[in-house]
């Protein structure tokens, strides 16, 4: 008789199943969206613009918490994490460094909208190129000083993917955790509310609104906000009074705004859902030309 792997403490067979279910979708749905945009300012020489970089550099790091999610998703389908401490480790740090620059990220195309819209200063490479590397060089520092022993990543709930380990509650999590929340989330979120909200006083005095000035705002808050109120629950309470199948809500949702990112940013943006479709037909073209 074949030995039955034994399931998460607190999941059954089809809530596992449901929750590896869901990250394989969110996984290939982001995956898929966001290499559509890489795709497009690669190919496509009119969307290769300093603004359009900051776009790029987004969908790369949603393209990154896809991957993790890919990760996550294979690991509840087999009901265990396969890799290891040592890879627990670096699915953390891959999967926090990509989240980081996800909200920073969201955050510099509003402060580049902000500079577009009301400022009237066209983006240059010299202010896009240092930006970029200074949202990716400030992500990875944050997310490896838990490798370095300010912080620790650990498993989830589920077992099947990891981290920054909030079950402890200690002082070292909780300095950590107000630390990097304030630079890395409360900071980014202020710069987007504020961006959006100078944009919609300006250009409502025009009489037309030329983008959406609320959602990007709400997509942060709604998007990391759970996980933002998970950690702030684990630093002043003990965790474990909330059920596990609860405490991976906060990880669903997240993982989720890879896709929503990619509509809202990318292909939702009549310049890059214009790029998409450019490549398919201008090889269409030439190949009536040829004939």
């Amino acid at each position: 008789m074949a030995a039955t792997r034994a399931l998460p403490g607190g999941f059954g067979e089809l809530e596992v199943l449901a929750v590896g279910t869901v990250l394989l979708m969110e996984a290939l749905s982001g995956l898929s969206l966001n290499g559509l945009t890489v795709f497009s300012f690669c190919k496509t020489a009119d969307l290769r613009t300093p603004s359009n970089l900051l776009v790029l550099s987004l969908a790369l790091a949603d393209s990154g918490i896809s991957l993790n999610a890919l990760v996550a998703a294979v690991s509840s389908l087999l009901w265990r994490w396969p890799y290891g401490s040592e890879g627990c480790q670096t699915h953390g740090f891959q999967g926090f460094a990509t989240a980081l620059s996800s909200i920073c990220g969201s955050a510099a195309i509003a402060w580049g909208r902000y500079q577009h819209y009301c400022t009237r200063r066209q983006l240059t490479w010299n202010t896009a190129i240092p930006l970029v590397l200074f949202v990716w060089l400030s992500s990875a520092f944050w997310a490896s000083l838990p490798l370095m022993g300010w912080g620790h990543y650990d498993y989830e709930p589920l077992g099947t993917c990891c981290t920054l380990d909030y079950s402890r509650g200690d002082r070292n999590f909780i300095s950590y955790l107000f630390t990097m929340a304030f630079f890395n989330f409360l900071a980014p979120l202020f710069i987007t509310l504020t961006s959006y909200r100078l944009m919609e006083h300006k250009l409502s005095r025009r009489g037309h609104l030329q983008v959406n000035t609320t959602l990007p705002g709400r997509m942060l808050m709604l998007g990391w906000g759970p996980y933002a109120v998970l950690y702030l629950y684990a630093a002043i309470a003990d965790v474990n009074f909330i059920s596990p199948k609860l405490q991976m809500v906060p990880a669903l949702i997240a993982k989720a705004m890879p896709t929503i990112n990619a509509i809202n940013y990318a292909l939702h943006s009549e310049m890059v859902y214009r790029g998409i479709w450019q490549c398919p037909s201008s090889q269409k073209n030439k190949q009536n030309r040829i004939q």
